[in-house]
């Protein structure tokens, strides 16, 4: 008796794999999403997509007014504090986002089938837009303030490319949890903005000698303190980073992401049942 294929959707392949092949099928779904937000943002706004560069400006200018005496900056601190904070919107939109995407896409999700993932790539992607059309205020305080544009501007992409895999591990990471525990969509902004302090936006990295137990830990366990001061190092000091210094941050994007992909790839199926 001749025997047939029966299909069992129970039986996968590794899932983590399977769901980078469909994320590659669905890129155009990708692509409509990060469309679809940039549009309705911008939609019945004056300034359109200006209003990417304005906020971080408007923040860094607030910020400088705030803390330039306590640290006792000068001119040039307008720089220092927009080439960490344009890092950090980037991360703290882009984690936010997914949670908000994935929510949004409830119905979606329970109606047809779509790779999970693609939520949380969406808000990366779109947060990385935002992140290239901040870069221009950057550039434009720098020389505003006095500090110079460096040849070491060209080697940008690496730490981008490091904080936009930390930003995705963590992004769905905090997806998975929020599908448990819907109080991690309340917790997580007054982590984010705990989060902010403990990294050296702010403050200059060298103020944390001033406490050194807790400036110490921080140093080593907080992974945007890496990851700014690998951006901050190309952009604002315009030096090239050591080896060691590089090798953290993408070890901090690589495992986080890794990490992210393989906890909500394994609980993928089980989401359409518990948004």
């Amino acid at each position: 008796m001749a025997s047939s294929n029966v299909y069992d959707s129970s039986i996968h392949r590794w899932r983590a794999l399977e769901e980078l092949q469909e994320i590659f099928r669905y890129r155009y779904l990708i692509y409509q999403l990060v469309r679809r937000d940039v549009l309705t943002r911008y939609k019945r706004s004056v300034l359109g997509v200006a209003w990417t560069m304005l906020n971080p400006l408007g923040t860094m200018v607030i910020l400088s007014i705030v803390f330039s005496r306590a640290f006792g900056a000068g001119r040039e601190y307008a720089a220092y504090i927009l080439s960490g904070l344009v890092v950090w919107l980037f991360f703290s939109q882009s984690t936010t986002g997914a949670m908000t995407h994935l929510l949004w896409g409830e119905g979606l999700v329970k109606r047809i089938y779509v790779p999970r993932t693609a939520f949380a790539v969406a808000a990366v992607i779109l947060g990385l837009v935002n992140l290239v059309f901040s870069l221009v205020p950057l550039l434009l305080v720098m020389l505003v303030t006095g500090v110079p544009l460096r040849w070491t501007l060209l080697l940008v992409p690496l730490p981008i490319f490091f904080l936009l895999l930390f930003a995705l591990g963590v992004a769905l990471l905090i997806s998975t949890l929020a599908v448990y525990f819907a109080d991690i969509a309340e917790i997580y902004p007054v982590v984010l903005l705990a989060w902010m302090y403990l990294s050296p936006i702010l403050y200059p990295k060298e103020y944390l000698n001033n406490f050194p137990t807790i400036g110490l830990w921080i140093a080593r366990l907080n992974p945007m303190y890496h990851l700014i001061d690998l951006f901050r190092s190309l952009v604002y000091d315009g030096r090239l980073p050591d080896v060691t210094q590089v090798l953290i941050a993408g070890g901090i994007g690589l495992v986080t992401a890794a990490l992210g992909w393989v906890l909500f790839t394994s609980h993928a199926d089980e989401l359409a049942y518990r948004l």
